[in-house]
């Protein structure tokens, strides 16, 4: 028996498998049972820590920003354009009565940060005849060379509420090795979630040239599991900083960035009252509540990085909701390839392009007929006027290169297969575009088009909304399948129908292009992780993949004494 938690050997019949089954999975799709089977024998242990089958009620429409409306003109979006949105996750947090958790990769700023501390002050406002206080805690990545400075973040936070306020609130931050949370979440009272791909940062989606992104909020059970998600990482830090290194690396500065391959940090609100960790998430600890007329079933899936040794369950369920397709799948994503040396097609040293998620399209489309539709982001867009280290959307490929990628594994899995066959179906079942508004890929100012959506599609009966990027990338990540036809269907046409026939012209995959291109190593160069100098060029690749992929100063800028903090 393995006790790692890799169960993929376990029948049946084993009493783990037993001890996981759920009834809500009765109620799932062929492609939703696929996605449970995965997580249940190969995952069992992480069980309603990582994954768990639920059920939830969809609240409005895919929360877009900005809006589709900008699908059907070139024009660029109106000042404010996306305002509604931190105002709409101030609500959401405002709702709090017991227990909040928000996590993101990096702080919030600008509008972002203002309506957060309003709905700060609203639970303050709230909380006052509550017999004990309110739990609020804030998670984020402490990125390779720039960690966030939790105590900045904290006193930003909570300047200005009340001195006899009854909340006590955690700010955390932490890093393993090349791995940190990029998981983004708003989980209240165990009954009210959003949770998708948008950051916190303000130039990214409120400004000009804004970034495409896409979250969902939802109501019931599955805000459970957004809760349940994060106690790992906040007993991570609990570990690493309760012992004698974490004691030792507790006084130096947050913002002081370090050597060492661990980073964690914390910060508690208020001082002398709240004890130094926060405390663990557990069902009972919030209100009871009738289960929301119009739930469906959903599956939450997360990964936890380099903080569980081999498994990650969402990986393994994406791929098999991919091999259990018989129809189409469709896909908003910011890239499938590895991120590029800026202006080149040069993968980062030790980054490859994902070999299980692209054998799992092959397949679909080689064995089983199946149409695939993608789009990604234009290379290299950056939004509000930003620099490229602060941020930036698209790796760097075209899509003739990830279109190759695919035909690629095709040939290495099936050698016979015959070139013919392949150019007939790079034509009628492999179809990949950029973004694009109105047909046109660039902004007013011919700034490109960015998106930075995770979100996939399999036979217009299922999808996923999430923080994951399918290209290669050991996060800590959490998203929400839904498992509704009629659900799906609304999410097709508010969010993907606008978007495939804004973006789609057919002239991005030239199929002589792509046949020729089989031939191209894309791959970065091999890395030794048992070396020394391996190791530094880890710790590179992850600091240069997380400045293009748009932490930049947008994260570092709390790792200072946090002047810049309010701009």
């Amino acid at each position: 028996m393995v006790l790692c938690g890799c169960f993929s050997n376990f029948s049946a019949d084993d009493e783990l498998a037993k001890q996981v089954e759920d009834s809500s999975a009765q109620k799932l799709s062929t492609v939703g049972r696929a996605a449970y089977d995965a997580l249940k024998y190969k995952h069992a242990w992480h069980h309603k820590a990582q994954w768990n089958v639920t059920s939830g009620k969809t609240v409005g429409s895919l929360h877009q920003t900005p809006s589709s409306a900008v699908f059907k003109t070139t024009a660029d979006p109106e000042d404010a354009h996306a305002d509604w949105f931190p105002e709409k996750m101030a609500e959401i947090m405002s709702k709090t009565t017991t227990w909040c958790d928000l996590m993101s990769l990096g702080p919030p700023d600008g509008v972002f940060l203002t309506k957060i501390k309003e709905a700060l002050a609203t639970i303050c406002a709230n909380a006052k005849n509550s017999d004990k206080p309110v739990i609020i805690r804030m998670m984020f990545g402490n990125i390779v060379g720039m960690p966030t400075n939790c105590d900045v973040v904290r006193k930003a936070l909570t300047k200005d509420l009340p001195a006899d306020n009854n909340i006590q609130l955690w700010v955390g931050a932490w890093r393993k090795g090349a791995s940190w949370n990029h998981a983004k979440l708003i989980a209240v009272d165990g009954r009210y979630l959003h949770t998708g791909g948008h950051n916190l940062w303000d130039y990214h989606y409120l400004k000009n040239n804004p970034v495409h992104d896409l979250s969902i909020e939802l109501e019931g059970r599955v805000a459970h599991d957004g809760h349940l998600f994060a106690n790992e990482q906040w007993a991570y830090i609990q570990r690493k900083q309760a012992g004698c290194v974490g004691y030792c690396a507790e006084k130096i500065p947050d913002g002081m960035p370090l050597i060492w391959t661990t980073r964690v940090t914390i910060s508690e609100y208020p001082i002398g009252k709240a004890a130094e960790f926060a405390p663990m998430y557990a069902p009972d600890v919030v209100p009871r509540y009738e289960i929301p007329d119009g739930s469906v079933p959903m599956i939450t899936m997360g990964r936890q990085g380099a903080l569980t040794f081999k498994n990650r369950p969402a990986d393994d369920a994406m791929l098999a909701m991919i091999g259990a397709s018989k129809k189409i799948i469709r896909m908003s994503l910011q890239d499938l390839g590895p991120v590029c040396i800026p202006k080149t097609k040069i993968s980062l040293p030790g980054l490859k392009w994902p070999k299980p998620v692209l054998n799992a399209l092959a397949k679909a489309i080689y064995l089983r007929g199946v149409d695939v539709e993608i789009v990604l982001s234009n290379p290299g867009s950056i939004p509000g006027g930003l620099g490229m280290t602060e941020a930036n959307y698209g790796n760097g490929w075209s899509c003739v290169d990830v279109a190759s990628e695919i035909v690629k594994r095709i040939k290495k899995m099936f050698p016979g297969a015959p070139d013919e066959r392949l150019r007939q179906m790079v034509k009628d079942n492999l179809r990949i575009c950029f973004i694009r508004h109105a047909k046109s890929s660039t902004y007013a100012d011919g700034k490109t088009i960015g998106n930075h959506s995770k979100y996939f599609i399999v036979d217009d009966i299922i999808s996923y909304t999430g923080s994951q990027n399918l290209y290669m990338c050991d996060l800590a990540e959490w998203g929400v399948v839904v498992d509704d036809k009629t659900e799906t269907k609304k999410m097709i046409s508010d969010f993907w129908n606008p978007l495939w026939e804004a973006s789609y012209t057919g002239d991005d995959c030239d199929v002589d292009a792509v046949m020729d291109g089989m031939d191209i190593d894309r791959d970065g160069e091999d890395v030794n992780a048992f070396t020394l100098e391996g190791r530094k060029k880890q710790e590179e690749t992850a600091k240069m993949q997380s400045s293009i992929c748009g932490g930049g100063k947008k994260i570092g800028m709390y790792t200072s004494e946090g002047q810049e903090i309010e701009n």
